[in-house]
């Protein structure tokens, strides 16, 4: 397992993001408010994060962001 700087709930919680906005990404779907309601539920527990109280380079949002997307990738390789 590879090290991260970051909380597992914060990471949990991109991860939840990601696929709520893939999801929503998709025509066919018939629950867009809820999965709208979620991904703003969901945005304000990344950004009001206790993680980020401190002062932290702007490219960490970033970084957690790509860590997730790796993650997800390495588990769709190995499914």
């Amino acid at each position: 397992m590879r090290f991260h700087p970051f909380p597992d709930d914060l990471v949990a919680a991109q991860r939840s993001w990601t696929a709520t906005y893939e999801e929503l990404a998709h025509p066919a779907t018939t629950r867009t408010t809820l999965l709208r309601r979620r991904l703003l539920h969901l945005s304000t527990q990344l950004h009001y994060n206790p993680y980020w109280a401190h002062p932290r380079p702007a490219a960490g949002r970033a970084e957690l962001r790509d860590l997730v997307r790796a993650q997800r990738a390495r588990e769709g390789r190995a499914a």
